[in-house]
């Protein structure tokens, strides 16, 4: 399983609703910060992966709402992939603030899709060999 946290996000008032909570539409956009960064810690961005001419779109999202977050928290995403990629690549969250609490779970389903014919298709062989370290035993 690789396991990656990405800090130092903070809630600005636009993530806001009139309560000072964030937005429950907002933690998709934390989700995507999360498996962006988890990624490129990887070695590996989206841009490169696209360039190969391979999209990867979002198949399914979930989210469990445990605590609010709020205006001028600071959030820490931690983005965990628990299986290798194939033809889907699966993302879990779980996102703290900075008390350490724990307030939001989340699960993404990405397919990778090749952008010349819009059919599913493997996942690519630079992402493959970037995580594979992480699922030999």
């Amino acid at each position: 399983m690789i396991i990656h946290d990405v800090t130092a996000i903070r809630v600005r008032y636009y993530d806001t609703d009139q309560m000072g909570i964030v937005y429950y539409g907002n933690y998709a956009r934390f989700y995507e910060i999360g498996r962006v960064e988890a990624l490129r810690h990887l070695g590996l961005n989206y841009k490169d992966i696209e360039e190969s001419g391979i999209s990867m779109p979002v198949y399914d999202l979930n989210s469990r709402f445990i605590r609010p977050a709020k205006y001028d928290d600071l959030l820490t995403i931690r983005v965990t992939i628990p299986q290798m990629p194939k033809t889907r690549l699966m993302f879990g969250y779980e996102i703290f603030n900075q008390d350490g609490q724990l307030l939001n779970t989340g699960q993404t389903t990405l397919v990778f899709v090749r952008t010349d014919t819009g059919r599913p298709c493997s996942a690519p062989a630079d992402l493959v060999e970037a995580t594979k370290p992480f699922f030999e035993r």
